[in-house]
């Protein structure tokens, strides 16, 4: 007699998608800051997951506060923009460029290096 045994289909072989911070997210935020220091702008952080992992985070500091004023995360394949002072969701952006406009705009939106 054969029984038959049920399956389930496995999640080894899935792989999420999830944004990635690439060189060229790098050089942008670095020339978004210096555009953005008349308007506050004072420093960023990049903070990866592990060594070389990807990333977990990007810190946004503005001078009016010691803290980090914004948090920006990869979520799936968009971004998130996160008020991190008052730990509140100000919204999800299809590009980490629109996610940087929305803090400040200083440069223009799409204005993405060569990769």
């Amino acid at each position: 007699m054969m029984t038959l045994k049920a399956t389930t289909p496995s999640t080894d072989n899935v792989v999420p998608l999830r944004a990635n911070f690439l060189p060229r997210h790098r050089e942008y935020l670095m020339r978004w800051l210096d555009a953005g220091t008349c308007m506050g702008l004072c420093d960023v952080d990049v903070s990866p997951r592990s060594g070389n992992g990807p990333i977990e985070h990007v810190l946004v500091w503005v001078r009016e506060n010691a803290d980090p004023a914004y948090l920006l995360r990869p979520e799936g394949m968009n971004w998130v923009l996160v008020d991190n002072l008052r730990d509140h969701r100000l919204g999800t952006f299809k590009t980490f460029e629109a996610a940087l406009y929305a803090i400040r705009p200083v440069l223009a939106c799409g204005a993405t290096a060569a990769a």
